[in-house]
C-alpha cells in the first residue's frame, strides 16, 4: 500500500464507514498521502452508517465531507434494472468527482478488495469508465487480510459485518420508493436491537419480508421467532425465515 501512495500522493476517499474503505482511508493517511474522504448521503444508505464514518475519520485524522445525493431521481435507479449499481455509481462518483476537483483532488479511490468478484457488481463498470482507482484490488489484499490489517491498526470496523445498501433488499424489477427502504431500515433495526448481526430482510415479489441470518445465529433467530414476526408484520404482507442461512 505503501508504494501505491508514494505513485498517488494526493487522492481523494469513496468512504462508506464499512470495513475495506475504512481500512484504505487509514493506510493513505499512516503512508503519508494528502487524503481527503468523500461520504454520499443518499437513500440507500442506514443512518448507522453515516455515524460510524464520522468516527473512523476522525480517528484515521482525515476530514470527512458528506456530500447529499438524490439517487431516487437517477434515471433507471427507482426501476430497479438488474443493472440498476451501474447507473447509482454513476450518480455516486460523479458527484464525489466534482467535489474533489473544487477541492484540488483528482484521484479518487473507492473500497473494491481482491475478493469482490467483478462479474457479480456492474457498478464496477461505471468505475472503470470514471477512472476510479481501487488500491485495495490493486495491492491482492481480500477481505480476510484487510480484516486482520484493521485490527492491527486498531479500527473499529475490522469485525464489522458486511452491509451492502438498502436497495438489494428489493427483488429485481420492484420499484424502489423512499417508503420501502424506510420500513427496510425499520425491520433491520429492529433486529439489530434483538442482538442480531450480518443479516438482511429482503422484501419478497409478494410484499413480504424473508430474514436472513447466519447459520451461527438460526438457532437464536427461531428461538426469537415470535418477537420478531411480532416487531415486522405491521409492515409486512408476512414475515418468514430463509431456510437456507446466509
Amino acid at each position: 500500500m505503501n508504494a501505491f501512495f508514494k505513485d498517488h500522493p494526493k487522492v481523494a476517499v469513496a468512504f462508506s464507514g464499512g470495513v475495506d474503505s475504512s481500512y484504505l482511508l487509514w493506510a493513505a493517511k499512516d503512508a503519508g498521502a494528502d487524503v481527503q474522504a468523500y461520504y454520499v448521503k443518499a437513500q440507500f444508505q442506514p443512518a448507522f452508517e453515516l455515524a460510524d464514518a464520522k468516527e473512523v475519520a476522525a480517528y484515521a485524522g482525515v476530514a470527512m465531507r458528506v456530500l447529499p445525493v438524490d439517487v431516487l431521481s437517477v434515471p433507471h435507479v427507482a426501476e430497479n434494472p438488474s443493472d440498476r449499481c451501474y447507473y447509482c455509481k454513476q450518480a455516486i462518483f460523479g458527484t464525489i468527482l466534482a467535489a474533489a476537483k473544487e477541492e484540488g483532488y483528482t484521484e479518487i479511490l473507492d473500497g473494491t478488495n481482491a475478493s469482490d468478484d467483478a462479474a457479480d457488481r456492474p457498478g464496477m463498470r461505471a468505475l472503470s469508465e470514471m477512472n476510479v482507482y481501487s488500491p485495495l484490488r490493486i495491492c491482492g489484499l481480500t477481505k480476510d487480510e484487510i480484516r486482520r490489517l484493521s485490527k492491527e491498526a486498531g479500527l473499529k470496523t475490522w469485525d464489522k459485518p458486511a452491509y451492502a445498501c438498502l436497495a438489494t433488499r428489493m427483488p429485481t424489477g420492484m420499484r424502489i420508493t423512499e417508503e420501502s427502504l424506510a420500513r427496510t431500515e425499520r425491520a433491520e433495526s429492529a433486529l439489530f436491537e434483538m442482538g442480531f448481526t450480518d443479516f438482511r430482510v429482503r422484501t419478497t415479489e409478494g410484499g413480504g419480508a424473508l430474514v436472513q441470518v447466519t447459520a451461527a445465529q438460526t438457532k437464536k433467530a427461531r428461538d426469537a421467532w415470535p418477537e420478531i414476526e411480532a416487531a415486522l408484520s405491521a409492515a409486512y404482507r408476512s414475515v418468514s425465515l430463509d431456510a437456507t442461512p446466509r
